[in-house]
């Protein structure tokens, strides 16, 4: 198989695009063209089709992306760092986040690794959403309690777990009493069950604000207008100094954070440099170590 072709099927499907590929690259239309022609002739397959202004895959040109892409990219970086003599991390790295975790330490922990490695290009999307990393070029992705994939492999960097707090001048829930609430979009949760050292408890709540963000849902519930479902690591502040007060644990609520990649046998030298950086960071991966980094 011609590499260089392939090579080049992969940056058009990369891009999406003859043309966006063309140009990222500075190579010509035609001649992306013409290799990836050569390279549908010479597999018998046909790995795009084309319409008036669409490109789009075909099932085994995917396949052929998802599996030689990875290996096109080690190739390069193997190549990169024989020549400078070693194998530090270099080049663009592309992260996904969730909003939470961006808002509330992905500042930090970009800097602190951008000046740990200088040659390496950290770009970082906040998406709550499930991307696709191979068709959206990301290197790794943060997520919360992911889905299984069989496509990724990854680890587990931090634990947190929900809680029902409220201010201290809100009243006690008991037992058919109505609770207002803050909670976050169109949470339609009728009651929330908890687990207090004294037994479990119903709560009955009565959502009166919702909120898109975990951040504003906090910043409403100091201000005295509900309780609500919230992080302890973003809280846990807030009970210390008794501006908050922690009515019970929100059952089946335990929250893990995975730093996920595409399977494949060896990581890039960047993922794997990130993938230590979080280690540094969150060594026991407690929520009272993220509540800490979050107070700097």
């Amino acid at each position: 198989m011609d590499l260089l072709a392939l090579a080049d099927f992969n940056l058009v499907a990369r891009y999406g695009g003859f043309g966006k590929a063309a140009r990222a690259a500075g190579r010509p239309k035609a001649t992306l063209s013409r290799r990836v022609s050569e390279l549908e002739s010479s597999l018998d397959l046909r790995l795009f089709e084309r319409g008036g202004r669409t490109l789009k895959l075909t099932e085994e040109g995917r396949a052929l992306y998802e599996r030689t892409g990875a290996l096109l990219t080690e190739l390069d970086e193997t190549a990169a760092a024989i020549a400078s003599g070693g194998d530090k991390p270099r080049g663009r790295l592309r992260i996904s986040a969730p909003l939470l975790f961006s808002q509330t330490a992905m500042g930090r922990l970009a800097a602190d690794f951008a000046l740990r490695h200088p040659q390496v290009r950290l770009e970082v999307t906040t998406d709550d959403r499930q991307v696709d990393m191979i068709e959206e070029g990301f290197d790794l992705v943060i997520r919360v309690n992911p889905d299984p994939d069989e496509s990724l492999v990854g680890r587990i960097f931090l634990r947190d777990r929900m809680l029902v707090v409220a201010s201290p001048t809100l009243k006690r829930p008991k037992e058919n009493l109505v609770v207002p609430a803050v909670v976050r979009g169109s949470d339609p949760a009728a009651t929330w069950d908890v687990r207090r050292p004294s037994g479990p408890l119903r709560i009955a709540v009565d959502p009166v604000l919702r909120l898109s963000s975990l951040m504003m849902v906090r910043d409403a519930v100091r201000a005295g207008i509900g309780a609500a479902r919230l992080p302890l690591s973003l809280v846990s502040h807030d009970l210390a100094a008794g501006t908050l007060v922690r009515w019970g644990d929100v059952d089946g609520s335990d929250i893990a954070l995975w730093a996920l990649y595409p399977s494949r046998r060896l990581l890039s030298a960047r993922v794997s440099a990130f993938l230590d950086h979080l280690k540094d960071a969150f060594p026991n991966g407690t929520p009272e170590e993220l509540a800490a980094y979050i107070r700097g």
